[in-house]
């Protein structure tokens, strides 16, 4: 894969994950403030890494990948909201979100690995 598709590949697994939390929010998911802080971080992260094409942006995106990851994880309600138990809605963007995150954390691992 060459450096412009992985470093595509980890930006849209960014966004991909953050679409996946504006489907939550748009289901009535609670979120603790007014906009979900993953949407905003996640956004941001996905233009970091597409702005600054360094090892160190696709470390960063790959981290936020993992953090979400980690989050929904220990959440305590991340795998009841896969489950159905809040509504198909709910589960679709919970889905999306994780194989969003997923994909980043993955792609940004390969490509600061890869030095690209």
């Amino acid at each position: 894969m060459n450096a412009l598709r992985a470093r595509s590949t980890l930006v849209g697994g960014l966004a991909l994950g953050a679409a996946g939390i504006a489907i939550l929010w748009a289901a009535g998911l609670a979120f603790p403030v007014a906009v979900p802080p993953g949407l905003v971080i996640l956004l941001v992260g996905a233009v970091v890494v597409a702005v600054f094409r360094t090892r160190w942006s696709a470390g960063v995106g790959s981290f936020l990948g993992l953090f979400v990851l980690v989050g929904f994880a220990v959440s305590g309600t991340g795998f009841d909201n896969v489950a159905g138990q809040e509504g198909t809605l709910i589960a679709v963007g919970q889905v999306i979100e994780v194989i969003g995150v997923l994909i980043a954390a993955v792609s940004g691992t390969l490509i600061a690995a890869r030095g690209d």
